[in-house]
């Protein structure tokens, strides 16, 4: 089964404890705890500050800082929550 990540920061979301929430407590299968709780994205952010966001977590899981950088900016505007922003 491929890893899923998140349709916001793109974080994989290699457990269910890593999955958000619906209103209902259901899991959001999409969107990430960090992301989303209770129905509704945590913060409102744009896409650059979310890029800003990512980048220090993924330096700090090992990857080098301009790589982590072209990542998350291409990944970034292919996910459900900036495709049409």
């Amino acid at each position: 089964m491929d890893t899923k990540i998140c349709q916001s920061c793109a974080m994989p979301m290699e457990d269910v404890s890593l999955m958000g929430t619906n209103l209902d407590g259901s899991k959001n299968e999409d969107y990430c705890t960090y992301c989303f709780q209770k129905g509704e994205f945590t913060s409102e952010v744009t896409m650059e500050e979310m890029i800003e966001i990512c980048v220090p977590h993924m330096v700090q899981g090992g990857m080098e800082e301009s790589e982590a950088r072209k990542y998350i900016s291409n990944i970034l505007p292919t996910l459900k929550a900036w495709k049409d922003k």
